[in-house]
Order: structure tokens, then sequence, then C-alpha cells
């Protein structure tokens, strides 16, 4: 008999995957092997407190039950049809998410960067069949310090030359304007304006949220402009910051809505475009599709997913949560931490330097049981999933004051 192989450790794991992995992301050194709620566990059997949260697509937690439940009787079914023919489910997925939202249609796809270059796509097809744009003429205006994905298109307009450097050439027809500046956003708005595309609050750049009313100024300026405006709330939407999307706050509704992470329940992956007839049906069959868009399974896992937003409590979660976080930061100020910002359950914060890096703060969390994810210089992201109770969130603030102490 063939003796079972032996189980490699985290160490062996992380040095297995150097020879054959490209490098894309810079992970902390932990192996999960098992997770369950706000919960993962190593290979060793070492828990953690997830305040990560998979960058919010995991804002219903690990293996949610109700998302498991709906993904395995899914699977028992259909899982792929490509969108060459109908499935059973799509439908419904649409209708629900559409109702959700207060959109009119939807348009899925599978990856974040997808919904945004789908949206990106369509605010161009609108403005050549409806605003009149010159063919090849139209322009998005976007804003500094964005995050909307990895393409060659969306890093072509980043500024973070990490993203950019060594990728080009670039796409043309993008403007970038400093991030919650209206004056310097009109100024950039012309004729040939498609869209105005922006994060409601700025997840990649340390979770920047914008002063009150600028998303209300976006909104009024491109109306006067006669252009779209497009909401990426790949992060910060469906429940994160305590309403079902972050433009809520300010009562704005977008034209277009680019939406993905939590809508997959952290299972698969799930994005969708969401907004008003007059823009999305400007596709035609054939100008765009997925084989894998608006699968079967992604459809099932989506509806679960909706159907949990539905009932209004991971919102009100977030909201209550939030205000923990809030508080629990507030007494860091001026002990290690020198300033943060946060929206719902979702902060960005801003350690002394002196301290060190927030990859280095990231990893004595790690050491403490606690996985968070640096960002920007001395800056780190807390997300944890909405399921999160407000005891394990103090002690993870607890940690945070250990270790900044």
């Amino acid at each position: 008999m063939t003796a079972p192989a032996r189980t490699r450790t985290s160490a062996e794991l992380i040095r297995a995957e150097e020879p054959v992995l490209a490098h894309n992301y810079h992970p902390l050194p932990v192996v999960v092997a098992r997770a369950e709620g706000t919960w993962v566990e190593d290979v060793e059997g070492n828990r953690y407190l997830d305040l990560l949260a998979g960058y919010s697509a995991l804002n219903f937690g690990h293996r949610h039950p109700a998302l498991v439940e709906a993904a395995h009787r899914q699977l028992d079914r259909l899982t792929l049809t490509s969108r060459a023919f109908h499935n059973d489910r799509l439908a419904l997925f649409a209708e629900r998410l559409a109702e959700l939202t207060g959109m009119d249609m939807v348009l899925p796809m599978n990856t974040g960067a997808e919904a945004v270059e789908s949206g990106i796509k369509v605010a161009r097809k609108w403005a050549y069949d409806v605003k009149g744009v010159p063919d090849g003429r139209a322009t998005i205006v976007v804003a500094a310090e964005n995050f909307h994905g990895r393409t060659t298109t969306i890093v072509g307009f980043s500024t973070d030359e990490t993203a950019r450097a060594g990728f080009g050439p670039f796409a043309p027809g993008f403007r970038v304007v400093p991030y919650n500046d209206l004056a310097a956003l009109e100024a950039a708005v012309d004729d040939t304006t498609a869209a105005v595309l922006i994060e409601p609050v700025q997840g990649e750049a340390g979770v920047i949220v914008p002063d009150d009313g600028y998303l209300t100024g976006v909104r009024d300026l491109t109306r006067r402009a006669d252009c779209l405006f497009i909401a990426d709330e790949i992060q910060s939407g469906l429940g994160r910051t305590g309403r079902t999307l972050a433009v809520e706050h300010e009562g704005v509704v977008p034209d277009l809505v680019l939406l993905g992470k939590a809508l997959g329940g952290g299972i698969v992956p799930v994005s969708a475009v969401v907004g008003r007839r007059e823009v999305l049906g400007v596709l035609r069959p054939g100008e765009h599709g997925s084989t894998f868009g608006g699968n079967p399974l992604a459809a099932a896992v989506g509806t679960a997913v909706v159907e949990l937003l539905e009932t209004g409590e991971f919102q009100r979660r977030a909201a209550e949560l939030g205000a923990v976080l809030r508080d629990g930061l507030t007494e860091l100020v001026g002990k290690g931490v020198t300033g943060f910002r946060a929206r719902g359950l979702w902060a960005g914060v801003d350690v002394d330097p002196a301290l060190g890096t927030g990859r280095a703060i990231s990893e004595r969390l790690m050491g403490e049981g606690v996985l968070v994810k640096d960002t920007h210089g001395s800056t780190i992201r807390l997300a944890p999933p909405l399921t999160i109770t407000a005891g394990e969130l103090r002690s993870a603030l607890a940690a945070l004051e250990k270790v900044v102490g």
C-alpha cells in the first residue's frame, strides 16, 4: 500500500510556488487551507481573523451557508451553457439585481475588470449613437489614484506607476483629473466626453472618502454636460459602506453602476454592469459577449447574494459595526495611528511611518492572528466580512493597538 503523501508545510508550499507561479500580488506568508465565517485556518491549524474579506469579495464571510447551498444545488443541475443558449437561472438573477439596484437592465460578466471594460465600451457606443460624438473621438474622464482593474486599457489611465510601467502603449481617450475636485472635473469635460468614471470611495488609494456633495456634484455636472456618470462600486457596493450602493449616501443615481467581487459570494467570479435602458440598450446582438458571463452557476449564486441583501440585514450590520470600527480607530489616533478614513465597515488606517511600512504592520498583525493588507506607504486597509461580530471586531482593534502602541 502506498503511503499517503505528506502534507507540505506553509513554508514549503510558499517555496514551491516561486518557480512555477508568475508574480502578481505580494501575499502575506500565510497559506490558508480552510475557512468559515470570519475565520481562516492555515495548513498548520493556526487560526486568523480575516479583516480583508477578499477585497470585499467575501462580504458575507467564508462559505456562507445560503450561498454554498445555492452553489451545490446548481452544481447538480447545470453549470454552463455559454450565452449561445438561454439558461433557466439568468432571467431571475437579472430581474432581482435590477430591482435591488434600482436600475433597468443588467449586463452580466465575470470579473470586475471585465465590468469596467464593458462599461467603457457601452459609454463609447452611447456617445456615438446617442450623443453624436464623431466616431473615434469619445473621451472618458477618470480620477487620479483610481483603481479599476489590471487590463492594459485600465492601467493606461492609472496614476500608479507600478501598475503602468512597462505595459504600454496605452489606449487613448482618457483624461485624468484629481479626485474630489469638481472644478477640475468640469474643466476636463467637453463635447467629446462620453462618461465620467469614478469610485464613490477610492479603495486601493487608501479608502478615500470624498467630501459631502462631491457625488451630487458629479451627477449634476454630467447631466449638464450630457455625458454619463459611471460609478465603479466593485469594492464599495453590495453592503460594504452601510448601504446597498455607496452612491446612496448622497441619494445619487448614476447612469451605469459596475458591480463585482461580493456579487459572487466568494464562490465564483460574478460581475455586472447595471444601468438605464437608454444606455445599456445601445448594445445590439453580437457587439459584446462573454462565454461565462451569466452562466447558470454564477446566476444561481448571484441570485442568492441579492436575496441576502434584500433583507437589509447586511447593510444595517455594516452601518452599526462601522460605528464600532470608527470609535475604536478614533481611540488609536495619536497612539501609533496618525489618521484614518472610514465609511461603513471599511477603513484606511494611516500608521506612523516610524513604526514601519504598511507591509510590516500587516505582518505584525498576522503574528497576532489578524489578517489585513497594506496599500501605499504606511496605510493598511480594514474590510472585514459583514458577518463579523462586535466582539471579533474589538479583538482585532485590540491587536492593532498592541502592534502600533
